[in-house]
């Protein structure tokens, strides 16, 4: 157990932070998710709005460093080509 007030107070600190940083991290599987639901069932609009939100998500975490920016980057691009697969095959059928 630390002994120095400031050491408590960082564990206080990190205590906070890494609850903080794992709720934002459910949260970003959670939009993910609604993504890859809209997918899969084909429904377009509701793919589009996800995508739109989970965007919106992930570069916050990214801002805020909860996530790297380039791992945001790549998890954006990722969706982003799972929606556009989607309304590309959906319009060629």
């Amino acid at each position: 157990m630390a002994n120095h007030k400031s050491a408590l107070k960082r564990i206080r600190q990190t205590a906070k932070r890494t609850e903080r940083n794992s709720q934002a991290k459910a949260h970003m599987r959670t939009i993910t998710k609604r993504v890859a639901t809209a997918v899969e069932a084909g429904d377009v609009d509701q793919a589009k709005s996800s995508l739109q939100d989970a965007i919106s998500v992930l570069d916050l975490s990214a801002k805020k460093g909860i996530i790297h920016k380039n791992q945001a980057s790549r998890r954006v691009k990722r969706l982003n080509a799972r929606v556009k697969k989607m309304v590309t095959a959906g319009a060629a059928a």
